[in-house]
């Protein structure tokens, strides 16, 4: 093998403690012998959830030799809760164990700079590759099977069972539930419940079962959307799909998408079962289609029943806030819709933000009506535009026009009036309420991480609360202004090489918010270095640098060798100071030399 940098990992700290290893706390020396993979995650965080699923195989492979940790990072004040770590956990069903570190202080020691981003530590001890967002399953594994044979034969693998222990299951009807609808026929409550891959119907009072449906169907579904017909159709969320529930038989039947992830280069249109969708997690009918939040491209995406046909109707799969014309806006995450007669109301989650897309002569643009970007959150009423929100998850229209926000991350029930402009707080201690629904005066809401649906009559005057703003905990970064330079580093793994036949395989997209931060660099082009000039009449923003590498598995005795895409989106705080960096390094897979 190849001789790598002898990088000593720095020791695991975090004042959360651990989680899934019956209440033992680890240090490296203890995991000494064991090939250690830390994930570096937050649970708000899609690209996380993504990588979750990548992992598993690997994970279930090499259980004697490979142990994960999940180091679970906050952005948003709601996840340095413990408890909050804990329901995650849980609802994203992560079998491996968890380091609660609430104050960044082990992302800072191994310099981390995304989400997600995974290290991998040799059975001595030392950093061997650090990997930057998603797609780098293949190349870790290659990297397993190497450190397996290289440490076997020096006798430093260790072999054996991890550290991992299982919580005890806890009974209930539902389990982390995502969405809800009223059936029509019946008046009952059809709802999503994820973390048990069902979709569970319950009677008016919210409570009580009347059948399960999905044995198999579903996998960590979310929206729900009553469709003209009297079916409902359904974001099949892990499975990268949409199904359709006919309620009056129970059948259910995929219609769009292929059951993979869609990537950068793939189709973005054509016949809805030949194209692959990224984690759908809302649908909503409006002007004649399906309208889908695809919250793993940052994108809006429509299916059309009577064509059998998908394509992509709003977001360019950068993550951001940018408003405009449909093709050319930005989304983080969006999360929840609903429709009225002249807009589709969007929960851009990450964002923190309620945007909304609206008709404008043959085509659509997108606004927003509260937020203000990626870092900026709180729960804050008033004037909509210094209005907070915190990581909203669902979104309601109302009979007098004004829509209610699923305030998630504040537990809270939020309402914003178009005709003031103004935003209101409906209800609090709902604990990460994900989605609600209309049932005669009243407003049913799905209180997640309480497992249970609330029935709340709509006030008429609304809650105060004191006011409250934050940023996200994650250090800026100081930069010098003027020339800095931007490298991306890519290493293409082992028994790999960059895919040129097609001509060239990396590309990098840089921008800025606010736009004047960047006097030059900004742009697409295909070399992963850029300098990048920096305006010394901006005080701080933030960069973000989108970047993605093909690479093939390097056999001449392969014709048709197996390719990989490696991509990760960076949104970078970062401060202008005279004595700061002149070099910002992103690591997409590799070392920094």
């Amino acid at each position: 093998m190849a001789t790598r940098a002898r990088v000593r990992a720095p020791e695991l700290i975090g004042k959360g403690g651990w989680l899934n290893t019956g209440d033992q706390e680890y240090t490296l020396a203890d995991l000494r012998g064991r090939i250690v993979i830390l994930d570096f995650w937050t649970f708000c965080c899609i690209n996380c959830l993504h990588v979750l699923d990548e992992l598993r195989e690997l994970e279930e492979k090499h259980r004697d030799t490979v142990v994960i940790i999940g180091v679970h990072s906050p952005k948003f004040v709601h996840e340095a809760e413990h408890q909050a770590v804990v329901d995650a956990v849980e609802r994203y069903q992560v079998h491996h164990p968890v380091l609660d570190d609430p104050e960044l202080a082990t992302w800072k020691q191994y310099a981390v700079r995304a989400w997600p981003t995974l290290v991998v530590i040799d059975p001595e001890g030392y950093i061997v590759a650090q990997h930057a967002g998603e797609g780098h399953a293949h190349a870790i594994a290659k990297l397993v099977e190497d450190l397996e044979a290289e440490h076997g034969a020096k006798g430093t693998l260790r072999r054996g069972d991890g550290p991992y222990v299982p919580p005890e299951p806890v009974a209930s009807d539902l389990r982390f539930p995502g969405k809800v609808l009223v059936l029509p026929e019946s008046g009952n409550l059809l709802v999503s419940d994820s973390t048990r891959h069902q979709l569970v119907e319950l009677e008016p009072d919210g409570e009580t079962v009347v059948r399960r449906i999905g044995d198999g169907d579903f996998k960590e579904p979310q929206g729900l959307a009553p469709l003209p017909d009297g079916r409902v159709i359904v974001a099949d969320t892990v499975h990268h799909a949409l199904r359709v529930l006919d309620p009056a038989s129970g059948a259910v039947e995929r219609v769009a998408g292929t059951g993979r992830q869609w990537w950068q280069g793939s189709p973005t249109s054509g016949p809805a079962l030949d194209v692959d969708l990224s984690s759908p997690w809302d649908v909503a009918w409006w002007q004649g289609k399906v309208w889908i939040a695809m919250a793993g491209v940052h994108q809006l995406w429509t299916y059309d029943p009577s064509t059998g046909t998908v394509e992509v109707a709003a977001g360019t799969t950068q993550e951001g806030l940018v408003d405009g014309p449909a093709a050319e806006a930005w989304f983080a995450q969006p999360s929840g819709l609903a429709a009225t007669e002249d807009r589709l109301w969007v929960a851009d989650s990450e964002n923190s933000a309620l945007r909304y897309v609206e008709r404008e002569g043959d085509g659509y643009v997108v606004g927003t009506a509260v937020g203000t970007g990626l870092f900026d959150f709180g729960h804050r009423d008033g004037e909509a535009g210094q209005a907070l929100l915190q990581h909203p998850l669902g979104v309601t229209a109302l009979p007098d026009g004004s829509v209610a926000v699923c305030d998630t991350y504040n537990h809270a029930l939020r309402r914003y009036d178009p005709a003031s402009g103004e935003v209101t707080t409906l209800a609090t201690d709902l604990r990460e309420p994900s989605d609600a629904v209309l049932v005669g005066d009243d407003i049913v809401v799905v209180e997640s991480a309480r497992h249970r649906l609330t029935r709340l009559r709509l006030p008429e005057s609304a809650v105060r609360v004191d006011a409250v703003a934050h940023r996200t905990q994650r250090a800026a970064t100081e930069v010098a202004p003027g020339l800095l330079q931007l490298d991306v580093v890519f290493q293409a793994p082992a028994g790999q090489k960059l895919d040129t036949r097609y001509g060239p395989s990396t590309r990098l997209i840089v921008s800025s918010t606010p736009a004047e931060l960047l006097v030059s660099g900004e742009g697409t082009g295909t070399d992963l270095s850029r300098e990048l000039s920096l305006n010394p009449a901006v005080a701080e923003g933030v960069l973000h640098v989108s970047a993605m590498a093909a690479s093939c598995d390097d056999d001449p005795a392969n014709e048709y060798p197996a390719c990989h895409v490696h991509q990760q989106d960076w949104g970078v705080p970062v401060r202008l100071t005279p004595t700061g960096a002149t070099r910002l390094p992103l690591v997409l897979a590799g070392l920094d030399g």
